[in-house]
């Protein structure tokens, strides 16, 4: 499935919780996180901060620290 697909059935509560990990994953690697609505990088930034998923340089600071504070 592309991403468009797999954001469509994430939004549609379709994927199972693996799958979400691996949308994230995708979204985080290529950049698209930090460009969707704020919800998916808000999501992001949690798994990334539950060491569920990391950032494309290896490292679990978000890319703007000011719009996804670590809390």
């Amino acid at each position: 499935m592309n991403i468009a697909s797999l954001i469509i059935a994430y939004e549609q509560g379709e994927l199972t919780g693996d799958e979400t990990i691996e949308l994230f994953q995708a979204l985080i690697d290529n950049g698209m996180a930090w460009t969707l609505q704020g919800s998916y990088g808000r999501m992001a930034s949690a798994l990334i901060e539950a060491n569920v998923c990391t950032r494309a340089d290896g490292t679990y600071n978000t890319p703007d620290e000011e719009s996804y504070p670590n809390d």
